[in-house]
């Protein structure tokens, strides 16, 4: 698969800190961002709550594929966990999150963060619940789906 970015809703908060989808398919999603310096905390290393917000991200994508043209499906997310495994200072970020299941209204999404060398920096799981319409992988007009946001 190649490292072009691929056309995804984002939404402004996503696109403002450099998150591209660079891969998105039924059950699966891989997301990249560039470390910047701002991303950075007191200690010099990424911040942990972007590594929180990458896992959310591609958990969220990964359960909510729509291959139907002009549509598009939406999450929110109900809960997560998120464990810190290591520490970055630079580089491109990569995301993948897995679709582990669910039923009508909820499912689950498995995910992790690697850094530019490969390392795992995090993972975690999460609970979403798809919005209105969104339940149906046919998703629902991107005008009916703009306002329903996702994680």
């Amino acid at each position: 698969m190649t490292d072009t970015p691929v056309q995804a809703d984002r939404g402004a908060y996503v696109r403002s800190l450099g998150i591209e989808v660079v891969e998105w398919r039924e059950g699966f999603a891989r997301i990249t961002m560039p470390i910047q310096p701002v991303f950075l905390n007191r200690s010099g290393v990424l911040h942990g709550g972007l590594i929180a917000i990458l896992l959310d991200t591609v958990g969220g994508y990964a359960g909510t594929w729509c291959s139907r043209p002009g549509h598009v499906r939406h999450a929110v997310t109900v809960s997560m966990t998120t464990h810190f495994t290591g520490q970055s200072k630079a580089g491109l970020l990569s995301a993948v999150g897995r679709h582990r299941g669910g039923g009508r209204n909820i499912f689950f999404s498995s995910a992790e963060v690697l850094g530019e060398d490969g390392a795992m920096l995090g993972f975690g799981d999460g609970v979403y619940r798809y919005r209105k319409g969104s339940h149906d992988v046919a998703g629902v007009p991107v005008e009916e789906g703009a306002a329903g946001g996702l994680s």
